[in-house]
């Protein structure tokens, strides 16, 4: 089972790689049109994934980035977050899924399950307005704060031992997977709400790992080729980051192996805080002005 989860992600991770690579060959000089440093793009892309190994949100993290940079659109945000993660996460699966020991239905029951969602996520994102995915994009990043601070402060359950589920506890699970596969594709990371949810069904905290890199490593792709597809995302950060984002990723994987993150998180929630007020602030007060 493991070797066919393995090899299912490079195949379609590959079939993603082989989609942007042609939507890219066609787009060759409108990509080094779009804004972004290049230098700049490549250590981001690199720094970003050699934190979302520890499980720092991605999502949040770029969400400020660019949108502070003014280097991708808030109608192409959701789609360049999908798009630019697609390949360093399926990196990370691959170290993690041979590395931890989880049940494999579990895994596979949970991967397919976020795979659905995220399939018919970008169809209702890209009818959505500018303002629809602001206030998307902005509750998630709240979200992602809440998820973390409550962590630290102990209120989220802190896991058992159990390495899979069954009965209502793994249909559950499926429901909240699916639901997490479509909130990706409107900018809303999925990584806190999996890692509270392994935890509150009381599987080993360890499980969170293969089961979040699993399950995006099948989910995003899906949904990163539909906005390929559709032409919804930026080109220019999706191509360094793909490809600085994995030297990120195995520098994590196997050079610094462990990271205290205990002080880096308390930091990393009040600017997702702030990014967050701020976003969901110009957005309603923009709103309340038309009307």
């Amino acid at each position: 089972m493991v070797q066919v989860i393995l090899a299912l992600i490079v195949v379609v991770n590959g079939l993603f790689a082989y989609r942007f690579f042609s939507d890219y060959m066609k787009h060759r000089k409108e990509t080094w049109a779009e804004p972004g440093n290049s230098v700049g793009l490549a250590i981001w892309g690199a720094v970003c994934f050699f934190l979302s190994t520890f499980g720092i949100p991605d999502f949040a993290l770029s969400t400020i980035f660019y949108r502070l940079k003014k280097w991708c659109s808030d109608a192409n945000l959701p789609g360049t977050l999908n798009t630019e993660c697609a390949i360093p996460v399926a990196v990370m699966a691959l170290c993690y899924i041979s590395a931890i020991e989880v049940d494999r239905t579990t895994l596979l029951l949970l991967i397919v399950s976020q795979m659905v969602g995220s399939y018919f996520g970008p169809r209702l994102v890209v009818k959505l307005p500018v303002r629809g995915i602001r206030l998307f994009v902005g509750f998630g990043l709240v979200a992602a704060a809440f998820f973390i601070i409550a962590g630290k402060f102990g209120v989220l359950p802190s896991g058992g031992s159990a390495t899979g589920l069954t009965g209502g506890k793994l249909a559950l699970g499926m429901a909240l997977m699916m639901i997490y596969g479509a909130l990706n594709n409107a900018g809303v990371g999925s990584y806190a709400p999996t890692m509270a949810t392994i935890y509150a069904l009381g599987l080993n905290p360890a499980v969170t790992f293969p089961v979040m890199m699993g399950a995006c490593t099948f989910s995003v792709p899906i949904g990163a080729m539909e906005f390929v597809r559709l032409g919804r995302y930026s080109r220019k950060i999706t191509l360094f980051t793909s490809i600085f984002g994995i030297a990120g990723v195995l520098v994590a994987v196997f050079i610094v192996k462990s990271l205290d993150t205990a002080m880096l998180l308390w930091i990393v929630a009040a600017v997702i805080l702030v990014a967050a007020a701020q976003l969901l602030y110009t957005t309603l007060k923009t709103s309340a002005e038309k009307a």
